[in-house]
């Protein structure tokens, strides 16, 4: 089943999605799944199954997507053949995409488009954003304009993470006395 939408956002703005995903049936076998031509985020089972067909296919014409339980590391080398990885988020409630998404950027140093699927919603971008999604297919049912906001919603992070190094007390000087004694001064 393939699986489109007309605009995702990208970086900060709504931009027009090219890009289809392919999503397999339960009795749907990786070996054997169909991939049309054109633009095509498959699932990692595919990639790992169909690996030099996929692969012959013209530069930016094929991404990957990967479930909350599998590994990115099965594609740890072959990162840069991929125009887009996306990382699929079945449930609102199942965070184990962040993981993912963190490690994909830190670990594995992927620089290209990462893309969040699934049940995305408004109230999770900024969040996302801060582990190195830099593009979102937002839920269908949702208006995009209106999760764009989502990215906007804090003005300040206190933990590192892939989109700031350092956290907010390495960045801000402090005014601490050494004559004071107090544990806590400064905090």
């Amino acid at each position: 089943m393939l699986e489109s939408h007309s605009q995702i956002i990208k970086g900060r703005e709504v931009v027009a999605d090219d890009w289809s995903v392919l999503r397999l049936d339960d009795t749907d076998a990786p070996e054997g799944a169909v991939v049309p031509e054109g633009k095509i985020i498959v699932p990692l089972a595919v990639w790992l199954a169909q690996r030099d067909a996929l692969g012959a296919r013209p530069a930016g014409s094929v991404g990957v997507w990967i479930s909350p339980d599998e590994s990115a590391d099965a594609i740890k080398g072959e990162l840069d053949r991929f125009a887009v990885v996306a990382i699929d988020f079945p449930k609102f409630t199942d965070g184990r995409g962040y993981s993912i998404a963190y490690n994909v950027r830190k670990r594995l140093r992927y620089a290209g488009e990462l893309r969040a699927i699934g049940d995305v919603l408004r109230d999770q971008l900024f969040s996302m954003h801060r582990v190195g999604f830099d593009a979102y297919a937002t839920r269908p049912d949702r208006d995009i304009h209106d999760a764009l906001k989502g990215l906007t919603v804090f003005s300040e992070t206190y933990q590192a993470s892939v989109d700031q190094d350092l956290p907010l007390y390495r960045r801000h000087e402090r005014d601490v006395r050494v004559e004071n004694t107090d544990v806590g001064y400064g905090i």
